[in-house]
């Protein structure tokens, strides 16, 4: 075995030692679809020890774009037994355990308990909720990652008492407010990039090197190739609310994503409405600028440190690049006391694109 982690070993900061540890190591991916490919492909090269994939869905035409471990061979097969056969052949040395089954509340906390790292790849909100509180209750670190058309996510959640996902998102979003790849699509080099930037926190956790991801939301964009760094505040009351939840667990159905009321805006409705104050979260550097309409720009990092600037009588109409950092600034304005926060569907470039098309509809372009 030492050829073939031998540029491991050689590694000062891993060594023998640390191959070792990869090796004693258990980890447990949920969901062996875009994200969970990439995850289980590297960690079982890695040498993880035991590998544990929780999938109930079956391989379809549709997913063999991203989900690269996967083949037409493997088609209508169930996506947890159709990777171990993959992985196996990777790597022969490990354990593979699959549970090709539906993750619920019933079965979730026996199955956290027996691996040390849990990682999300879960493609909805009301398994990333389940989880969470899982990963919560059992005490598991938890390696979270997301996919929205051409921006990814990662974070690390519950490592050394560090935040949770409900300290970044307390309640699930309103239904049908955050499409999936099958509505909008998904760049297919995305999921590979999320899911190896997973795979690189695990190893990091699991060899106890580096600087893990907790408390920060890596998110990046495939398109400029640009990467930005949020924080998340711990919030002890989410953490105590979902361990408060252990004694009944097993009965709990999963958590339906919340009909509330209509949060989200249009740049049709605003564009003629003067009482409304446009707030650009994305970072400084972000392009394109929108030019055509008077925008206030605070970047979602800075949003709570400069509350002054918003106009607490005005409706407030929040953008970014696609949406996701948007629906977290009107969430925490919303748990700040700021009344009338809204969500605009668009992202900037289609905002960009919709004042253009209203200019070049004026009389001599005006």
């Amino acid at each position: 075995m030492t050829n073939r982690y031998n540029r491991h070993i050689i590694l000062s900061e891993i060594g023998q030692e640390g191959q070792d540890k990869i090796s004693q190591a258990r980890v447990l991916v949920i969901g062996a679809g875009g994200l969970g490919c990439p995850v289980l492909q590297y960690l079982t090269a890695a040498g993880v020890g035991t590998l544990g994939i929780v999938d109930f869905d079956v391989v379809d035409m549709s997913n063999l774009q991203r989900q690269v471990l996967f083949g037409t061979s493997s088609l209508g097969e169930n996506k947890a037994i159709a990777a171990k056969k993959r992985l196996e052949d990777l790597n022969d040395s490990i354990s593979i355990n699959v549970y090709p089954e539906k993750l619920t509340h019933k079965n979730a906390l026996e199955l956290f308990n027996q691996y040390d790292i849990i990682v999300d790849g879960s493609d909805n909100f009301a398994t990333r909720y389940l989880v969470n509180d899982a990963s919560v209750i059992t005490n598991k670190p938890l390696v979270f990652g997301a996919i929205y058309k051409f921006e990814g996510q990662v974070s690390v959640f519950n490592y050394n008492n560090g935040p949770s996902y409900r300290c970044l998102f307390p309640t699930p979003p309103e239904k049908g407010a955050v499409p999936n790849c099958s509505e909008v699509g998904v760049l297919g080099v995305l999921p590979g990039i999320i899911g190896n930037l997973q795979a690189n926190e695990v190893l990091k956790i699991i060899l106890e090197i580096g600087k893990v991801l907790s408390g920060t939301l890596l998110c990046y964009n495939a398109l400029n190739s640009q990467m930005i760094s949020l924080k998340i505040s711990k919030s002890e009351k989410e953490i105590e609310a979902t361990r408060h939840k252990k004694e009944h667990f097993h009965t709990y159905e999963v958590e339906e994503v919340c009909e509330l009321e209509n949060k989200n805006v249009s740049i049709v409705d605003l564009i003629h409405d003067s009482e409304v104050q446009i707030i650009d979260v994305r970072e400084a550097h972000e392009t394109p600028k929108i030019e055509g309409l008077h925008v206030l720009s605070i970047p979602l990092s800075q949003l709570e440190t400069q509350l002054n600037k918003i106009d607490q009588n005005q409706k407030k109409a929040i953008f970014c690049q696609s949406g996701i950092r948007s629906k977290r600034a009107v969430s925490i304005l919303t748990e700040l006391g700021v009344k009338h926060c809204y969500n605009m569907i668009e992202g900037a470039p289609q905002i960009q694109a919709y004042l253009e098309e209203q200019h070049k509809a004026l009389p001599n372009g005006r």
